[in-house]
C-alpha cells in the first residue's frame, strides 16, 4: 500500500512508530537513499565489511539550520563524512536519525532530506538505517540529526607522536568561512549578494590524494574551534610547537570582513570542508600539488612548521616579526554552528 503524506506540517504522530511513521519513511527517506541495506527497514543493517573498519559518529544542532553554502543535511553528511577522512578511512556506510519538532514543515524536511542525498551521492556513501523521532513544540529547535559512519581503513596514520621539529603544516584550503558564514546567517548581517558562504564540503577525495602522494604524519578537520584550537590538540603536552605564518595564511576578504564586523578571529572559525596535515618537509610540495589537483582544494598551501620553540604551544609569526601564543579556544565562542 503506498503512503502518501497530505500534511504541511510534522506532528507528534509522525514519531509514534505507527501508520504515520511509516508515511514519513515510505514517502520521503526510501525514495531518497534507496538501497538494498536500507529497503529491509531492520534494526540495523548488514554490511559487507574490511578487515580494519573506521567509526565515527556526531551530532548537528546549527541554527539557523539553512545557511549561505549549504544546510543542516549537507553538514550532517560532511561532518561524519570528514571525520572517517581524518581517520585514514574511505566512508561507505552512514546511520540518519532525524529528532523533529513538531510543527516543522514537511517542505523544509524534503528539502534537507535533498540536501543529504545529494551529498551523500557526493561522497559515495550510503545511508543504511536511521530512526526519527518528533518532539513537543517549543523543545526541538525544528531539526536536529545525529549520524554515525563506517569507512575501510585506507592508510595507518601515526598520529602526533609521529610529528618532528622541521615538519610541514598544511591547510587544504581558507580557514573560517564556515563559522563566519553561520555567524553572520544568525546574525541577520548578510547580504543576499555576500560572497561569504561555508566552506562545507566532503573531504574524501582530498585526503584520498593527500595519502596516495606521500607519507603523512596526521589529518584532522577543524571544526569547532578552528585551526588555532586544533594544532593545539597537535602540541599538547608534546616536545615541539608549531609556528603560523600568519601571511601564509589563506583567508578570503569575505571572511575578515565578517570577523572584523562580528569582532571574531578567522583563526578560531570553524571550518567544515578544510584539512590540516603535517607531513615532513620533503614531502609538503607532492602533497599540496595533489590536493591542488581536487575540486575544494585548489587554495592548498603550506600555513606552518614543526619547531623546537616554546614547546607545547602554538606560535602566530606576524608580517613584522613578532610572535604571539595562540591558545586553545576556551568557552564557547561560536555556538551551534554544527
Amino acid at each position: 500500500m503506498e503512503h502518501r503524506i497530505t500534511d504541511d506540517r510534522i506532528t507528534l504522530d509522525y514519531g509514534s512508530g505507527g501508520s504515520k511513521t511509516s508515511e514519513l519513511i515510505e514517502s520521503i527517506l526510501l525514495p531518497a537513499f534507496d538501497n538494498t541495506a536500507l529497503s529491509s527497514l531492520g534494526d540495523g543493517a548488514i554490511l559487507s565489511g574490511s578487515e580494519k573498519l573506521v567509526f565515527s559518529t556526531d551530532s548537528f544542532v546549527v541554527s539557523p539550520w539553512r545557511f549561505p553554502g549549504g544546510d543542516i543535511g549537507r553538514l550532517s553528511v560532511c561532518g561524519t563524512v570528514n571525520d572517517l577522512c581524518m581517520a585514514g578511512g574511505e566512508p561507505k556506510y552512514l546511520s540518519l536519525s532525524f529528532i523533529l519538532e513538531e510543527g516543522f514543515s514537511f517542505s523544509d524536511f524534503r528539502s534537507i532530506v535533498s540536501s543529504i542525498a545529494e551529498e551523500a551521492k557526493e561522497a559515495g556513501v550510503s545511508i543504511v538505517t536511521g530512526d526519527t523521532k518528533v518532539v513537543d513544540s517549543g523543545k526541538g529547535d525544528g531539526i536536529y540529526i545525529n549520524t554515525a559512519g563506517i569507512g575501510f581503513q585506507r592508510a595507518v596514520l601515526p598520529g602526533k607522536s609521529a610529528i618532528r621539529p622541521g615538519d610541514a603544516v598544511l591547510i587544504s584550503g581558507s580557514i573560517g568561512c564556515h563559522g563566519a558564514a553561520v555567524m553572520m546567517a544568525r546574525s541577520g548581517l548578510l547580504r543576499k549578494d555576500s560572497p561569504l558562504v561555508s566552506d562545507c564540503q566532503p573531504l574524501h577525495r582530498i585526503s584520498a590524494a593527500a595519502l596516495e602522494a606521500a607519507p603523512v604524519r596526521i589529518l584532522r578537520d577543524p571544526t569547532r574551534g578552528g585551526v588555532a584550537t586544533t594544532l593545539n590538540e597537535f602540541t599538547e603536552q608534546m616536545p615541539f610547537s608549531i609556528e603560523l605564518d600568519q601571511s601564509a595564511l589563506p583567508i578570503d576578504p569575505a571572511v575578515e570582513a565578517a570577523c572584523d564586523m562580528l569582532g571574531l578571529d578567522p583563526l578560531y572559525c570553524a571550518c567544515e570542508g578544510r584539512m590540516l596535515a603535517v607531513c615532513g618537509p620533503q614531502d609538503a610540495g607532492s602533497i599540496l600539488d595533489a590536493i591542488r589537483k581536487i575540486p575544494g582544494g585548489e587554495n592548498a598551501a603550506q600555513i606552518g612548521t614543526v619547531t623546537e620553540d616554546m614547546p607545547g604551544r602554538v606560535l602566530l609569526k606576524t608580517p613584522i616579526g613578532g610572535r604571539r601564543i595562540l591558545s586553545k579556544l576556551t568557552g564557547i565562542q561560536l555556538p551551534r554552528i554544527c
